[in-house]
C-alpha cells in the first residue's frame, strides 16, 4: 500500500506557505504521493458544500510543489477532460512531468457539474465517448513524432508537439458507474475513486475494473487502484463512524482494510473535512490539526 497526503488546495488554509509546509513535511516523513483536485468554479447558491467554494488550480499548484520537493510523487485527482483540448492538456502535463523529473500521476475524469461545462463552452452530453477518443490521443501526443487525427470530437492536422515528457505520466481514470469502471480497465493505468465513494463496497468496483482489463488482454494486476481518503480525525469509538473517520489508530486500521480489498494507493485528504477545508475555518487551527495527522498517519 502506497500512502499519500493531499496538500491544502481548498479553503482558508490553502496558502502557498501551507502548501509548502505540508509538501516538505510529507516528503520528509516518507509519504509516496502528494495530491490535488480540480474545481473550476462554484455556482452561486449551490449545495455541494464548502470544500468546493475556493479551490486553487491543481496543475499550477503541482508545478509549484515540484520545485520544492525532489522525491515524492505529484498527483491530481482529477482533471476534467472536457474543459481543455487534448493538445493543451498534453502540453501542460508534459511540461509538469518534465519539471517534476517524471513524478506526475495524471488522474482524469469526465466532470459532473453542468455550469462548468457551460463556462467551458462544452456539451454535457457524450462525455464518455469523448474520453474514449481523448485518452489515446494524449498518449500519442506524448510519444509520437508526428500526430494526425480526425475523430468524432477532436481534429489535429499533421503536427509536432515537443518537447516530449521524459516518461509518459500514468493515466488514472475516475468515475463510479460500471461503464466508467470498464473504461478504466480498458484504457488506463489504473482507477481513482471520488470523494463520494462508498469505501465499504470498493472491492466490488476494483473487481469490475480488473475484469475489463482482463477482457481487453491487459494484465489487471499491473493496474493501480487509488482511493481518495476523505479523512476526518475525530474522537475514537464514535457510533456509526464511516471508514477513515475517527482516531488515528482507527484510521490506520481502515487503511489496512482497504489494502485487503485491493486498493494499492490511499491518500489522506483533509480538504474534505469541513472543519479544515472550509473558507470559514481557522487556518492556523487547520494547519495544527493537519500536521498532527501528517505525522500520525505517515507510512
Amino acid at each position: 500500500m502506497r500512502i499519500g497526503f493531499a496538500v491544502p488546495v481548498s479553503g482558508s488554509w490553502a496558502t502557498p506557505d501551507n502548501m509548502a509546509r505540508i509538501a516538505r513535511g510529507a516528503e520528509e516523513l516518507g509519504y509516496h504521493e502528494l495530491w490535488t483536485f480540480q474545481r473550476l468554479l462554484y455556482p452561486r447558491g449551490h449545495a455541494m458544500g464548502p470544500t468546493y467554494r475556493s479551490v486553487h488550480d491543481p496543475v499550477v499548484t503541482l508545478a509549484y510543489l515540484a520545485g520544492l520537493t525532489s522525491r515524492v510523487r505529484l498527483g491530481v485527482a482529477v482533471l476534467n477532460l472536457p474543459f481543455a483540448s487534448p493538445a493543451l492538456m498534453a502540453k501542460q502535463l508534459a511540461s509538469l512531468q518534465a519539471v517534476s523529473g517524471g513524478r506526475l500521476d495524471a488522474g482524469l475524469g469526465l466532470g459532473w457539474l453542468p455550469e462548468e461545462f457551460a463556462a467551458s463552452g462544452m456539451s454535457f452530453e457524450r462525455r464518455g465517448r469523448r474520453a474514449e477518443e481523448y485518452v489515446p490521443l494524449l498518449r500519442r501526443l506524448w510519444t509520437e513524432e508526428t500526430v494526425e487525427h480526425r475523430g468524432e470530437f477532436y481534429e489535429l492536422p499533421p503536427v509536432h508537439q515537443d518537447p516530449k515528457p521524459p516518461v509518459a505520466p500514468p493515466i488514472l481514470l475516475g468515475g463510479s458507474a460500471e461503464v466508467a469502471l470498464r473504461r478504466a480497465g480498458r484504457l488506463a493505468d489504473g482507477w481513482i475513486s471520488s470523494s463520494r465513494e462508498d469505501l465499504d463496497g470498493i472491492g466490488e468496483k476494483i473487481s469490475v475494473v480488473k475484469e475489463a482489463a482482463r477482457a481487453a488482454g491487459r494484465d489487471p494486476e499491473a493496474l493501480r487502484f487509488v482511493t481518495r481518503g476523505v479523512t476526518r480525525v475525530r474522537a475514537p469509538g464514535a457510533e456509526g463512524r464511516g471508514p477513515l473517520t475517527g482516531s488515528f489508530e482507527e484510521i490506520r486500521r481502515d487503511v489496512d482494510e482497504l489494502a485487503a480489498k485491493g486498493v494499492t494507493d490511499v491518500f489522506h485528504d483533509l480538504n474534505f473535512d469541513p472543519e479544515i477545508g472550509s473558507p470559514d475555518a481557522d487556518p492556523e487551527e487547520s494547519m495544527r490539526r493537519a500536521e498532527a495527522a501528517l505525522e500520525a498517519l505517515a507510512p
